[in-house]
């Protein structure tokens, strides 16, 4: 269940002096596309998941979906532009409670957070809905977060004040991927290619195990020592292969549903 956002704790930044005007509508698209994508994909949940990335040029402001809009609805002009403090500096609307508890304070807590996509995506929401790890190192997709997950233990109910959405920020550590038990997943990136990446393999790797698992039989895990090395192998071209993706995501998307870029 979404919940609007109350009052504003004070007073709204200035969106002007932006250092790159293009960059920020470039950065409109790219989200766009990644909800509109997710939504293809399941990966959304009503109106209730929420992705955010912070304004280039201006780490103070952080573009994030609006309250009441589904994944298949968001457009570039639809994101607002809000500060850390709940105002909207730009655009029409207000942010989700929890979009707003959550991101506001994780992006300001971790500047390293540029970007942030929290969805309830329903196989890697079950792996958090289960004793033990979230992840077995028993399929290659994994591999690719060995070494770069955490696991937030302590679910506490919906995020409707700072205090939880600053209890979410300190149990991420260097993490880029948080397993919220009993709650869902939150995935962080340096730019909205590499967040849209990892949230699609980590679905897909959730779901190759989730359907491993119900076959019943034990999983056939790999060696650490071999987690450590397909990670590295991974690590090594996954920004340029997350550009890449994203590139396909936008083209597919302006071809089949160029709607998203108004």
């Amino acid at each position: 269940m979404a919940h609007p956002i109350g009052a504003p704790a004070a007073s709204p930044a200035l969106l002007n002096s932006l250092p790159d005007a293009a960059a920020l509508q470039q950065a409109r698209i790219d989200l766009a596309a990644c909800f509109r994508m997710a939504a293809r994909h399941g990966l959304q949940e009503g109106i209730c998941n929420h992705f955010s990335a912070v304004v280039p040029g201006r780490p103070d402001l952080f573009l994030v979906n609006p309250y009441g809009l589904a994944f298949s609805e968001i457009t570039a002009s639809s994101l607002l532009v809000c500060d850390f403090h709940g105002n909207v500096v730009e655009g029409d609307g207000q942010p989700e409670a929890t979009a707003f508890f959550i991101h506001a304070r994780l992006h300001a807590a971790k500047p390293r957070a540029r970007v942030a996509f929290h969805t309830h995506m329903p196989y890697a929401t079950a792996l958090s809905m289960v004793e033990g790890e979230p992840l077995a190192w028993a399929g290659q997709t994994a591999l690719r977060f060995y070494g770069r997950l955490a696991v937030d233990e302590n679910y506490q109910g919906l995020a409707l004040d700072e205090r939880e959405g600053d209890r979410i920020a300190g149990s991420l550590g260097e993490a880029d991927v948080v397993f919220m038990k009993n709650h869902g997943v939150m995935v962080l990136g340096e730019t909205i290619a590499e967040a849209w990446d990892d949230l699609y393999y980590l679905e897909r790797a959730a779901q190759a195990q989730v359907l491993a698992m119900s076959t019943g039989r034990k999983l056939l895990r790999v060696s650490d020592e071999i987690a450590r090395r397909v990670a590295a192998q991974e690590a090594a071209g996954r920004r340029d292969s997350a550009r890449l993706h994203l590139n396909s995501v936008r083209r597919i998307l302006t071809r089949e549903e160029p709607a998203f870029l108004a």
